[in-house]
């Protein structure tokens, strides 16, 4: 993007050191606009689950010049396996069938190493004003700026402040509204933390099993093959007391998959170890508007779709690639600019927030026979006579028209 570096740029907070706050952050910091990021983490969060890039995602880091730092992390990932208490195979859908259109995509990144290469390409553009272990407390805006106070006491007055911090955002609470305005639970809550590779797990494969009592396990390949990802899915009502109390948490999830089979006792047995364990509940978040007078949402923050949609991080990303593509055309009318990105991003966000049929129940059957009769549908769908359907409900962003902007 190009900018006129011998104009005042804005002043501009990001709040939130993520996938959408980075981005924007580094599309700003081209177009010759140093942000401040402000992160609640004393350093960058290390891990966390898979996630694919494919249509208007992939572009995106295609044209953010991310494609090389992905490609040195991406997941060598060839497909899905279902596999019952004795870790027998019952059925497989490999990726290129489906043309790295199914389940699993043809790139493939933990969250983690994603949020590092934003990070390198950040600090290689020239970095910015980045500061870990702090958030925002408090924000008082007038028509010309906002006033923000931090968790460390100080206060500075910015043009804009932009709230990239998920799911639980403390800038979407603190000027639009409680959480519950906005939060729809789902229906359960999903777990995932790094943990060794177990000897029978098939390489490069995405093994899953179903428990009954709702629940899933799945062991996902990681870049270093000596290391997998253990991601759990538990149907169940909405139990306030989880919140930030991990050792309910775990104890939870131990009751869970207690007696489960197949790998579940190594996965209990790994997550006291885990360094990067991570709990939260299966929740969307739908808003009117992401704007509120110079605080903008994005991502989670604004558009959280669930794990449940596979699409968290395509909306996080592109999503701030837009963001900062209007504020960098539109540095002089910063007003003008958030408009703009709402009005070209929600269309985008209308699909990408869009359930798969049956949602949560439909992934987690309670019964043994729910979880057989499950497997036989997902093997019709999965069928050669199926799957361009298939590959056309996965496929439902891909006609997106994606804004341009010019680069450096």
């Amino acid at each position: 993007m190009n900018a006129d570096r011998s104009t005042t740029q804005p002043r501009i907070l990001v709040s939130g050191g993520g996938i959408g706050g980075n981005a924007v952050a580094l599309q700003l910091l081209r177009a010759g606009i140093r942000a401040t990021v402000v992160e609640r983490a004393a350093a960058p969060r290390p891990g966390g689950q898979s996630v694919d890039l494919r249509g208007a995602s992939g572009e995106v880091a295609e044209r953010m010049g991310l494609m090389p730092g992905i490609r040195k992390r991406q997941m060598d990932e060839r497909g899905l396996i279902y596999v019952d208490d004795q870790g027998a195979e019952i059925l497989r859908m490999d990726m290129e069938s489906f043309d790295g259109k199914g389940a699993v995509a043809e790139i493939e990144i933990t969250r983690g190493d994603l949020n590092q290469v934003l990070l390198d390409e950040l600090e290689t553009a020239g970095g910015v004003d980045y500061r870990y272990g702090e958030w925002i407390t408090a924000i008082e805006q007038d028509a010309d700026g906002v006033d923000v106070t931090f968790a460390s006491g100080a206060t500075e007055r910015f043009d804009l402040v932009v709230g990239a911090d998920g799911l639980h955002s403390a800038t979407r609470r603190l000027v639009f509204g409680p959480e519950e305005q906005f939060s729809t639970y789902l229906g359960g809550y999903m777990s995932f933390f790094t943990m060794p590779t177990p000897a029978g797990l098939e390489p490069n494969w995405f093994s899953m099993h179903s428990l009954v009592g709702a629940v899933n396990v799945g062991l996902r390949p990681d870049f270093d093959p000596a290391t997998c990802k253990a991601l759990i899915t538990i149907r169940t009502d909405a139990d306030p007391a989880l919140h930030r109390d991990v050792a309910a948490q775990q104890r939870l999830i131990r009751e869970k998959l207690a007696g489960g089979g197949w790998e579940t006792g190594t996965i209990l047995a790994a997550m006291d170890q885990a360094e990067d364990f991570y709990f939260d509940e299966i929740a969307r978040i739908e808003m009117p508007n992401w704007i509120k007078g110079r605080v903008v949402l994005v991502g989670d923050s604004g558009y959280c779709g669930s794990p449940l949609t596979g699409q968290g991080t395509a909306m996080a990303l592109t999503g701030g690639y837009i963001l900062a593509g209007e504020i960098a055309g539109h540095a002089d009318d910063l007003p003008q600019a958030l408009t703009r990105y709402e009005e070209l991003l929600r269309p985008f966000i209308a699909k990408s927030q869009e359930l798969p049929p049956g949602g949560l129940k439909a992934m987690t059957p309670k019964s043994r026979f729910g979880i057989k009769a499950g497997h036989a549908v997902t093997r019709l769908m999965t069928s050669k006579l199926f799957r361009p359907l298939m590959i056309k409900m996965m496929s439902s962003t891909e006609d997106y028209d994606l804004p341009e902007y010019a680069t450096r």
